[in-house]
């Protein structure tokens, strides 16, 4: 019984995931088909694991590399090296493998493969959940807020081999930016795994850790637009001004919303990890209830300034737009 109630929480969060694209998806394929890349998806979670732990019982037999592992360096190395390699190029097979088979009897659209992308990264977070929780070495918190992260990696290559599987001539360079989509997703994957182990290391390596809730909101504007793309439909326009003066500080509002939006999701999840031990009747103690409600405001303030510096930019964006209807 406690074995079904672990894998419904790993399976039940990916799939509401899932289905909230599948509901915002024009043309979407059958829930069927998608169900069907999402446990391809888990598959290669368990494939992607076993070719982890061969590559790494290689390298220790030639090398001592779990000595090397307990380094900043060697970890980053790791995380480059075997992790996200491995973990994309998995994902990637379990989209490819069964859309060559499929293919003999249905023609694809470009949303249609970028769903698909999304099942299968989905279904290998879903993997993910089981193995961490199986093993107890990670929080349901953490879990949680990294649900939607394995299609945040994957939605670049994803896109590209939309566009190349859609396409009725089929070029080189199409296939070429596949390749360099899924470069993106190995650096931005690498990246993320780095920043997010950041904190146990000593200054200044620790200050790495405010780069992560900043970097998962940018990939998540990403994906987003990435979805509107393949849609063909206009993207959010947040940088609109004429001269480069005027871009260039609308860049920097954009880095502010990020670093402001990032940490302020960042100070919550600190917040919640702190006061998870806590039994109920202890969070309302003068001292904690103070603590919480002080956290939250400072966090909320930093969210809602951020918001309102992107509706600044969304209004500049409809201004400009509208100007320049006015010519017409």
């Amino acid at each position: 019984m406690a074995n079904l109630s672990l894998i419904l929480w790993a399976v039940i969060p990916p799939l509401l995931f899932l289905w909230f694209y599948y509901r915002r998806t024009h043309a979407a394929p059958p829930p069927l088909q998608l169900l069907f890349f999402f446990i391809f998806g888990a598959i290669s979670g368990f494939v992607a694991l076993g070719l982890e732990w061969t590559v790494e019982n290689v390298a220790n037999s030639v090398i001592d590399w779990a000595k090397i592992q307990r380094s900043f360096f060697g970890f980053s190395l790791r995380q480059i090296m075997v992790i996200a390699p491995i973990e994309e190029g998995c994902k990637l097979a379990a989209v490819i493998l069964p859309i060559c088979y499929l293919q003999r009897r249905y023609q694809f659209r470009a949303t249609t493969v970028f769903l698909f992308t999304i099942a299968v990264a989905l279904g290998f977070t879903a993997e993910e959940n089981w193995i961490y929780w199986f093993h107890g070495t990670a929080s349901i918190l953490e879990r949680l807020i990294s649900t939607p992260v394995h299609s945040m990696f994957s939605a670049p290559w994803g896109y590209a081999l939309g566009i190349y599987i859609a396409s009725t001539r089929r070029l080189n360079r199409d296939r070429n930016l596949i390749f360099i989509a899924w470069l993106n997703a190995v650096f931005f994957h690498a990246l993320v795994n780095i920043l997010s182990r950041a904190w146990v290391y000593p200054l200044p390596i620790h200050f790495l850790a405010y780069a992560l809730f900043p970097l998962l909101l940018w990939m998540f504007w990403r994906l987003e637009q990435l979805l509107r793309k393949v849609q063909r439909k206009p993207p959010i326009t947040l940088i609109s001004g004429y001269t480069p003066q005027t871009r260039y500080w609308q860049r920097s509002l954009v880095l502010l919303i990020l670093l402001l939006g990032g940490n302020a999701i960042f100070g919550l999840f600190l917040l919640a990890r702190k006061l998870s031990p806590l039994r109920l009747e202890q969070l309302f103690e003068p001292d904690i209830f103070s603590f919480i409600l002080k956290q939250i405001a400072i966090n909320l303030s930093l969210g809602v300034l951020s918001w309102l510096i992107y509706r600044y930019l969304r209004y500049l964006a409809g201004r400009r737009y509208f100007l320049q209807l006015g010519k017409y």
